[in-house]
């Protein structure tokens, strides 16, 4: 049974069945790919099944008022002793993230870790994707990777926002952030969730951050270059090695990296990608540096571009043709994220 059947027959209605059922999937040219509704609609399918296993919350709203949903992923039966949270599509034409999650979410649904919640939150920049949508159906190629007041989602967070960086007056637009800290309400609902019954943070040390969310661990989902980077992104040094965060990273990090067997990516500090690349404002250092939980950001795949046309074609930089093999292998790499996240406490 799909979801608009569902949801033309049960008489329980909520604020997410009611969003499925107002905007039912529609044909579009990347069907290898699923619209924003479809992706809702499969998730609302899911739900129906399996009642208690997927709970949506509506955690935020967009600047245009499109909801910013989470799912809440756990086994009923069993008591949630551990949470994760897994987000994805922050920048507008990063599609693939959001085929990660998705069919995390459905894997992670029908076989779950026994009290182990995974809250999932599949399309983060909701505005900036239905501007890709309409630009996908409209026939249009124009590049987008912001949010509707054309924001950079990734670099609007409160950790690691200046850098000293000797570089900095050469690619002064390399070490840009947004105008202020979580200025734009999508990152307000991703930082209210890790807060959410969380200690008090006054006596947060970014430097050397102490565990104070209620999740056990962190993963952000972009596209492109098959990277499993861990912080810091912002400064140099290393993470807090006294407290054994080092080792937990390279240990989580490779975990993900045998899960994926052939073209598997590769773990790596971002700040140390290149000796002159610097991310500030990052979700990477601000979830480790304000809630000390292990953060990691995936670059999913290693671009879309397998012809020459492709060049011209921005959507494609991000999004392979076909995405199968890839979200496969995304989902055994997020399998082994939990499972390691939570040996590695």
């Amino acid at each position: 049974m799909n979801g608009l059947l569902w949801l033309a027959t049960t008489a329980l209605a909520s604020p997410f069945t009611d969003q499925v059922a107002a905007h039912p999937p529609v044909a579009h040219p990347e069907p290898a790919y699923h619209f924003a509704a479809e992706v809702y609609s499969r998730i609302a399918a899911a739900e129906a099944l399996a009642p208690g296993v997927i709970v949506p919350e509506r955690i935020g709203s967009t600047i245009e008022n499109r909801p910013i949903w989470a799912f809440a992923v756990r086994d009923p039966a069993t008591p949630v002793t551990a949470r994760l949270l897994l987000i994805a599509n922050i920048h507008a034409m990063e599609w693939i993230p959001t085929e990660d999650a998705l069919a995390f979410l459905l894997d992670y649904a029908a076989h779950p870790v026994g009290g182990v919640e995974v809250d999932v939150v599949p399309i983060v920049n909701a505005d900036g994707r239905a501007r890709v949508e309409g630009d996908l159906l409209n026939g249009r190629n124009l590049y987008r990777r912001g949010n509707a007041a054309h924001v950079d989602l990734n670099r609007d967070w409160a950790v690691n926002r200046d850098s000293h960086a000797i570089w900095k007056a050469l690619l002064p637009g390399r070490y840009a952030t947004s105008p202020s800290a979580l200025s734009q309400p999508e990152t307000q609902a991703i930082d209210g969730l890790l807060s959410r019954d969380a200690p008090d943070l006054s006596c947060s040390d970014p430097a050397h951050p102490a565990r104070n969310s209620a999740f056990d661990g962190f993963l952000s989902l972009h596209s492109f270059g098959g990277f499993i980077y861990y912080p810091w992104a912002g400064r140099w040094h290393r993470p807090d090695e006294h407290a054994g965060d080092w080792r937990r990273y390279q240990q989580i990090g490779e975990a993900m990296e045998a899960a994926m067997g052939a073209h598997a990516y590769r773990p790596r500090q971002l700040s140390r990608w290149g000796f002159f690349f610097r991310g500030q404002g990052m979700e990477l250092d601000h979830v480790y540096g304000t809630y000390g939980i292990p953060a990691f950001l995936v670059e999913t795949t290693r671009s879309g571009l397998e012809r020459p046309a492709d060049l011209h074609t921005y959507f494609r930089w991000y999004n392979p043709r076909d995405p199968a093999r890839h979200v496969r292998a995304g989902v055994d790499m997020l399998r082994a994220w939990v499972t390691a996240t939570i040996n590695n406490p």
